[in-house]
């Protein structure tokens, strides 16, 4: 056994982040881990990892009990982990990443920068990756910084590697690179632990699934024996369909209309329409231009032609600023650095759009009012969190979307741009948004929901426009199929 974990403990404040954290790893075993936001797998990993310490429990590493202290000791006995969000140094090159803290030596001292480039040259041609050693880091996709990440760790010899939601914000393409290197790692019996809530990649790369819930392991199996049903009800705790289904309503009025909105290259003769009560959503394969027609309606990009009308009154929508007051929100895909302040308070985050609300007469403001209406939505849409004031940082990524959305329904927003809002989310999170998202358009809102997730957009949305190149090319019932979809995506 090259890790076994029992009965793992972890507090935090009054908070019990793990209770019995349990699993086991062999070498050569790709063992999925999943669970809900919350519930214990990324504490659990950091544990694993050096950069927690247990409050509870026993870690036997090779059959030998065993404790880090930080992240350096996990990785002196061959433990490493690839982070979701990545942890490179941006300014510096591929090489220089790879073999940071450890950069081979030269004579009086210095860095030995051309065996430090041979080294990583051979790495890179060993496991066929698409990089170069002197490639500076701030300039690769997501991908290419995985890539890096797992580069580093197979350099320091590591024999157990953690995934953290490796996938989420990768392209078709780019995950199977990703599945790719995954099966090699197995091929050469290094052990990989991986953090996914992506359902349909399971059966790509598991060997066994351990489900935590609430803090404690509730099932541990080879993967071949969980049917996916089963698989969800150890998740949640009950049985739920993986996609959430919901009953359109009659439109209302319309909210917003589009009219030739041209951003040249990226958008090309935009037109759509909006009505109060619906989900529209919006569909396309990457590069299509849908996250650039979210960003220019909100006014975070200058459009070149066009008009946007709300409530069917002309907006001159030049910045995010005219936006928020002509009732138009964004979720944006990266809700961690475009839609929180991560190291401000909870509330401060929920209010932060409308902080009038929340002021007295004055002007100042009023923390009381903050608390009392930041309490209500953190109740209103189930956040897990100790209380108003604890750092966004240090919520899940599912609470993190949640706080997102308080933050435009405490202001009171009509039109809501949603850009991938369950990516990176568990199944039982993405219900409660699908919900919130239903309850705001039974409210009168109108909704634009960005998916590449297609059955989640034909369960969700109650009609489907489709891009190709900046350009809508059709639009579906809410009802259609994939086939339908991809048809109008791939259109010439």
């Amino acid at each position: 056994m090259l890790l076994d974990l029992r009965s793992i403990q972890k507090r935090f404040g009054g908070i019990s982040a793990l209770r019995n954290g349990t699993l086991s790893v062999q070498p050569g075993e790709v063992h999925l881990l999943m669970g809900e936001n919350g519930a214990g797998k990324s504490t659990l990993m950091k544990i694993v990892a050096g950069m927690l310490s247990p409050d509870g429990g026993e870690m036997l590493w090779r059959g030998e009990p065993i404790r880090f202290a930080k992240p350096a000791d996990a990785s002196a006995v061959g433990i490493a982990m690839v982070h979701q969000e990545s942890l490179l140094a941006p300014h510096l090159s591929v090489a220089e990443n790879i073999f940071l803290g450890r950069t081979p030596s030269a004579r009086f001292g210095f860095v030995d920068r051309h065996t430090m480039i041979e080294r990583a040259k051979l790495l890179i041609e060993a496991h066929k990756f698409p990089l170069q050693p002197d490639w500076r880091v701030e300039r690769l996709s997501p991908a290419g910084k995985q890539l890096v990440e797992i580069c580093r760790a197979i350099a320091h010899g590591s024999s157990l590697l953690i995934f953290d939601e490796p996938t989420s914000s990768l392209s078709d393409a780019e995950t199977a690179e990703v599945f790719r290197i995954v099966r090699t790692l197995r091929e050469r019996s290094v052990g990989v632990i991986y953090i996914t809530h992506r359902l349909e990649e399971l059966r790509s790369i598991g060997d066994r699934v351990t489900i935590l819930r609430d803090g404690e392991t509730v099932h541990s199996c080879p993967l071949k024996d969980l049917p996916r049903e089963e698989l969800i009800r150890h998740m949640v705790g009950r049985p739920v369909a993986a996609i959430y289904s919901r009953e359109p309503q009659t439109p209302g009025k319309e909210r917003l209309r589009i009219d030739k909105l041209t951003r040249f290259p990226l958008l090309k003769n935009i037109s759509l329409a909006l009505r109060a009560g619906e989900i529209v959503g919006l569909a396309g394969l990457v590069g299509a231009g849908r996250t650039e027609l979210c960003r220019a309606i909100f006014g975070l990009d200058p459009i070149d032609s066009g008009e946007i009308f709300v409530d069917g009154k002309p907006a001159r929508i030049r910045n995010p600023r005219d936006a928020v007051h002509a009732g138009i929100a964004l979720v944006p895909e990266d809700r961690q650095r475009a839609g929180l302040i991560r190291a401000l308070p909870i509330g401060y985050n929920i209010t932060l759009a409308n902080l009038r609300a929340v002021s007295n007469s004055a002007g100042i403001l009023s923390h009381s009012a903050e608390r009392a209406a930041s309490t209500s939505l953190i109740e209103r849409l189930r956040v897990k969190a100790e209380s108003p004031r604890q750092l966004a940082g240090r919520l899940s990524g599912g609470n993190q979307q949640k706080v997102v959305i308080a933050r435009w329904l405490h202001r009171g927003a009509n039109v809501f741009l949603f850009d991938e809002p369950t990516r990176g989310i568990d199944v039982g999170a993405k219900v409660e948004v699908f919900q919130t998202m239903d309850q705001l358009a039974r409210s009168g809102a109108a909704l634009l929901m960005v998916s590449s997730e297609l059955p989640e957009l034909i369960q969700v949305a109650d009609r489907i426009l489709v891009m190709r190149e900046g350009q809508l090319t059709g639009e579906l019932p809410g009802r259609t199929t994939q086939e339908e979809i991809m048809h109008l995506a791939t259109r010439q």
